[in-house]
């Protein structure tokens, strides 16, 4: 069934927004200049760190969200920034301590991307119930641009959690918000045909299919619904390529397990 969605160290910057702070946007006509160049070289340095991170140059992150934080000690983005390379460091300790600090930092704004990024984490130490909670809250940022991607963070929750209502609920919204979301249609497909609805199953691996390359779960998937259908050519099709694309992989064990059971 569903399997744990792998995040990736290219993924940890997914969403993140810049978001201006009222009282570093805010000048005086006594002193406006200083205020300006202040937030200008705090939002170059979240910058300039945040692309660091993308380019796995964590000293150069670290320099520069420390710089960030100097400049102003309650800035949310370079807290974020910190969890960021903590986790990346397998730091998770710091990690879950700096996205707090984000959150608490970030009261007037949306956390959304704060929120993403630390239920990642809870996602990561099986800590589902936290994760599902920074999801959800995530993906009713109606602004945030990772929303579809944050609900099917918390349908994949409420799936290991026994909530299947809840999942599918959520994977639908996801493929809603953003319908080439390829994982979403796969995550679909394979509750439908949890539910014996095939028909849908077929569809949602169709779609999935043609957004993305065959992985062995899809592949194993496509056996069996077309075995249900009795489209003897196309479940040949989907067996030939498990076989020989992933030859070693848990769905072609099962597959050969199905064919001497059957």
């Amino acid at each position: 069934m569903t399997k744990c969605w792998e995040f990736s160290g290219k993924a940890v910057l997914l969403g993140f927004i810049f978001v201006c702070g009222l009282s570093g946007c805010v000048t005086t006509i006594e002193n406006p200049k200083p205020k300006r160049d202040k937030h200008e070289a705090l939002e170059a340095n979240i910058k300039l760190g945040m692309t660091y991170l993308q380019q796995d140059k964590r000293e150069g992150a670290m320099r520069s969200f420390s710089k960030a934080l100097a400049l102003d000690k309650k800035s949310a983005e370079a807290y974020l920034g910190l969890g960021l390379l903590h986790q990346m460091n397998g730091e998770l300790e710091e990690a879950e301590a700096n996205f707090k600090k984000a959150l608490r930092n970030r009261a007037d704004f949306s956390r959304a991307s704060i929120e993403f990024s630390y239920g990642r984490l809870l996602y990561d130490q099986k800590r589902l119930k936290e994760a599902k909670k920074m999801f959800e809250s995530a993906g009713s940022d109606y602004a945030y641009p990772g929303r579809a991607e944050a609900l099917l963070n918390a349908g994949l929750c409420a799936l290991k959690l026994g909530d299947a209502v809840r999942a599918k609920a959520a994977f639908e919204h996801s493929l809603n918000l953003n319908d080439r979301l390829s994982q979403a249609s796969l995550e679909l497909a394979d509750v439908a045909f949890s539910e014996r609805d095939y028909a849908s199953s077929k569809r949602y691996l169709d779609q999935f299919a043609s957004l993305t390359r065959q992985v062995p779960r899809s592949l194993w998937l496509g056996i069996r619904i077309e075995r249900i259908f009795g489209n003897k050519d196309k479940e040949a099709s989907y067996a030939l390529a498990l076989k020989n694309l992933y030859p070693y992989s848990q769905e072609y064990l099962d597959y050969k397990r199905f064919v001497e059971q059957n």
